[in-house]
């Protein structure tokens, strides 16, 4: 069997399902952010200071979140790959406005029965971005 890399209809589906993320992050829109998490508790989330294992503890994390500490940020980078039919990655460098730190975050997307969830995911920052080569 071979895997297919990368098919356009279906990078097309991460990276929209990746800006329906990005829209909700940066309107504190809880109720969205927890439904594109994979109601699993197979599924985590590393962030800047937290190590959440699982839906429930993501959720919680989030209505527990101080609405002000949600800050609009600028993509600078994205980068989406998939991997047949059901699975992908998009990875991204942002800045939040009025920050000059460098920001990475790493999705890992899953086709479900209710649409692309997000199984795992990673916030970090980085130093200076790389430039990326088309």
């Amino acid at each position: 069997m071979t895997l297919e890399i990368n098919i356009p209809e279906i990078v097309q589906e991460v990276t929209a399902a990746f800006h329906r993320y990005e829209a909700a992050l940066n309107s504190n829109d809880v109720a969205t952010l927890d439904a594109l998490f994979w109601d699993s508790p197979h599924t985590l989330r590393y962030g800047i200071g937290e190590q959440l294992y699982g839906h429930d503890q993501i959720a919680a994390f989030r209505s527990g979140r101080d609405p002000k500490f949600v800050a609009d940020r600028d993509l600078l980078k994205l980068w989406v790959v998939t991997y047949g039919r059901d699975f992908g990655t998009a990875n991204c460098e942002f800045r939040r406005h009025g920050s000059a730190r460098l920001g990475r975050q790493s999705h890992t997307w899953m086709r479900t029965a209710d649409g692309w969830r997000i199984v795992a995911a990673h916030v970090s920052f980085q130093g200076d971005a790389t430039p990326m080569k088309t």
